[in-house]
């Protein structure tokens, strides 16, 4: 676990995860400090599906909770902190820190690559990202192709990313792989990483975001669902179903 890691006292265990009591600014400024000095570091923002994957996993809660901060993305986890433990927990959405934090790194002459997606999503964000951040440095876009996460490729990728001279890596994977790829492979890449799930097709408008009242009011996951039903039903009606079952278990134990 690399030094600057988030103490414990900066934790909360939700379940299966020790999710980072830091509001966003703090995460931000924390995430641009490791940038510049491209200390191995990674970020988990972390969602109802991430925390039900390491109720069913414990060797996958591990990875996650070795994450340098695990953020509270999703907005049941941060009403969470207020169930638990009486604490107001601002949300921290990998889905915002996407497009903020390519407008700091503009500012501050920092450079991101991003790894993950497609070729098609890579060439639709590039456009995006060379129209509304000019001076912005890319310092590359790769899609790995299927199958291909492998120790031998990874040492290869961890040398591109290296001689890239990135400060930053967004990493779009999905959940869990982008969290095994990164608890894997941090300590030889000379940045922080930041694993931000769906934000690259929602950035390059392959996808649509919720409305900002659905956000707040916890129903992103229902517009996802209204997308696509045949795909996020299942797991969404299993996962949101456990999460409170599993959430209402550690509020009454804990009274108790």
């Amino acid at each position: 676990m690399t030094l600057q890691t988030t103490s414990l006292s900066d934790r909360k265990r939700i379940i299966s995860l020790d999710v980072s009591q830091l509001g966003y600014a703090e995460t931000t400024r924390r995430i641009l400090d490791w940038g510049r000095g491209r200390t191995p570091s990674y970020v988990c923002f972390a969602n109802v599906h991430m925390v039900i994957e390491g109720h069913w996993s414990a060797a996958f809660a591990e990875m996650v909770n070795r994450a340098d901060i695990v953020a509270p993305d999703g907005v049941p986890l941060a009403k969470a902190f207020k169930a638990l433990y009486g604490v107001a927990q601002e949300r921290v959405a990998g889905m915002d820190m996407l497009p903020s934090l390519t407008a700091e790194c503009e500012s501050a002459g920092l450079s991101v690559y991003f790894f993950g997606s497609t070729d098609e999503t890579l060439a639709a964000m590039r456009q995006r990202l060379e129209s509304e951040h000019p001076r912005l440095k890319i310092a590359g876009m790769f899609s790995p192709p299927f199958g291909s996460l492998n120790a031998a490729n990874n040492a290869k990728y961890a040398q591109a990313i290296n001689e890239s001279g990135a400060n930053l890596v967004m990493v779009a994977l999905g959940c869990p792989k982008q969290e095994t790829w990164m608890s894997q492979n941090y300590r030889n890449i000379n940045a922080v990483l930041l694993g931000v799930g769906g934000a690259f097709d929602v950035y390059a408008g392959v996808r649509k975001r919720a409305p900002r009242w659905m956000q707040k009011l916890a129903l992103e996951w229902f517009y996802r669902l209204v997308q696509e039903p045949r795909r996020m039903f299942k797991r969404y009606f299993v996962t949101n179903s456990l999460y409170l079952w599993l959430l209402g278990k550690q509020i009454l134990f804990k009274k108790s």
